[in-house]
């Protein structure tokens, strides 16, 4: 495995650091533009990303992000109900959407020569969306049947949301994107309509258009499209609820007999990676595929899976791209005849060794390799990078941010992962769940 790092770490760097050009400018009435150039194919993505997720929600009106997400496609004047996809659809292409807590995205994948005709469309709901309120209601009950499937159903989702819910008593990225059940079924067309008013505009949103496109020829386009869109003067500035310290480590023990396999999760409070300063941010990535990667190589996998054979599937993550802090996550499936409380004490116990032990330096180089590996291939796909672009700007980063942060990556150290693992892991800050199939006394 040492070999095949090495050889990986050798042959890497002698890849482009970005293999498509970057372009970014900013149009008078706010909007920031990303053009993302790559002449293999010819095929263009538009991406429109909202600076607006479920965290920027008014109180009580839990959902109303996702919901005008789906009613986006419910037209204009120029555009009808449903029309919107049928017409990308008609161009040979295809077009989605999807609710974020710090973003909401739209986007269109076509032959790059009707990339005039998206951004007519895309401009065009913008600022014209009609709602009539028999669509409106229609589609909340939409999405009250999708949160029955996705989450009422789900024990597992259940679960994470309560668990999500005890780790933020305050900032709203306790409450789930979809929304609570009760609050979804009181939403109405006058709240979607004074949200999309409030949130929706050129002065809140970032294009990214990635394909075979030059960064011209996008600027002509979205000045003809996007350009006479007025911003808007009243556009809220983005705070949320601030969590106060935690103080006490909390615990989450959630039965269900619905429950197929049991698990110990375990979340830790945890910065996001901020403009200028993603460093401690790449050294918690790394630290996450240490812990929690391949089964095979990772310090819970060959712990517990293989040494002690304790549990089935050991799991590291952290969610680098937010606004405000965000999460570091453990969890551990026991084996049959292991319980959860044995569980969780043998992932402290290895944990702590970790602690104690410090970084294994073959496992870190191997680690490295990966990351780098998977960097180069994730910028081989042009929807992948304009998404990773999307996301960064959207959530308070800049173009430069994005471009350094491969380099970031290679440079974290072993010393820089065990002060950030002892930083993070403080169980003041963590919530413990157990998912369980009953109550144990």
């Amino acid at each position: 495995m040492r070999l095949i790092a090495l050889c990986l770490a050798l042959l890497l760097p002698a890849l482009p650091l970005h293999a498509q050009p970057v372009t970014d400018f900013t149009l008078p009435n706010g909007l920031e533009v990303v053009v993302i150039e790559d002449h293999r194919a010819p095929v263009v993505v538009q991406m429109l990303w909202y600076r607006t997720g479920s965290a920027d929600e008014p109180a009580g009106k839990s959902g109303i992000a996702h919901f005008l997400e789906h009613l986006m496609f419910k037209g204009t004047e120029k555009i009808g109900p449903g029309a919107f996809s049928a017409a990308v659809e008609a161009q040979g292409g295809n077009d989605n959407a999807f609710t974020s807590t710090d973003y909401t995205a739209y986007f269109q994948r076509v032959a790059a020569d009707r990339l005039s005709l998206m951004m007519e469309m895309e401009a065009d709901r913008m600022v014209n969306l009609r709602l009539a309120e028999s669509d409106v209601l229609t589609e909340r009950n939409v999405i009250l049947e999708e949160r029955t499937q996705r989450t009422d159903s789900d024990p597992g989702a259940l679960f994470n949301e309560q668990r999500q819910a005890a780790q933020y008593l305050n900032h709203p990225y306790g409450t789930p994107i979809i929304g609570w059940r009760h609050e979804i079924a009181a939403l109405g067309p006058e709240d979607a309509l004074t949200f999309y008013r409030a949130h929706y505009a050129p002065n809140n949103a970032v294009l990214v258009v990635a394909g075979d496109v030059v960064p011209d020829e996008v600027r002509a386009l979205a000045e003809t499209h996007y350009g006479p869109i007025p911003a808007n003067p009243d556009l809220p500035p983005r705070i949320r609820r601030a969590e106060p310290p935690q103080l006490a480590e909390r615990r989450v023990m959630f039965a269900d007999p619905r429950v197929g396999q049991p698990y110990v999760m375990r979340t830790y409070l945890a910065p996001a990676r901020k403009t200028g300063t993603q460093d401690r941010a790449a050294a918690l990535v790394v630290l996450a595929e240490l812990l929690g990667g391949s089964p095979a190589t990772s310090v819970l996998g060959r712990a517990l899976q293989f040494d002690k054979q304790t549990a089935t599937h050991t799991f590291a993550w952290y969610d680098a791209v937010a606004v405000d802090d965000t999460l570091f996550g453990l969890g551990v499936v026991p084996a049959e005849g292991t319980t959860l409380e044995e569980a969780e004490a043998a992932m402290d116990a290895v944990l702590a060794q970790f602690l104690a032990d410090g970084v294994d330096r073959a496992a870190f180089e191997r680690i490295m390799a990966q990351l780098e590996a998977a960097e180069v291939y994730a910028r081989d796909n042009t929807q992948s990078v304009a998404r990773r672009y999307g996301a960064a700007l959207a959530s308070g980063l800049t173009v430069a941010d994005e471009r350094a942060w491969r380099g970031v990556l290679q440079s974290v150290t072993p010393d820089a992962v065990m002060e950030a693992a002892k930083d993070v892991f403080d169980r003041r800050r963590a919530v413990t769940g157990h998912l369980m199939r009953e109550v144990t006394p």
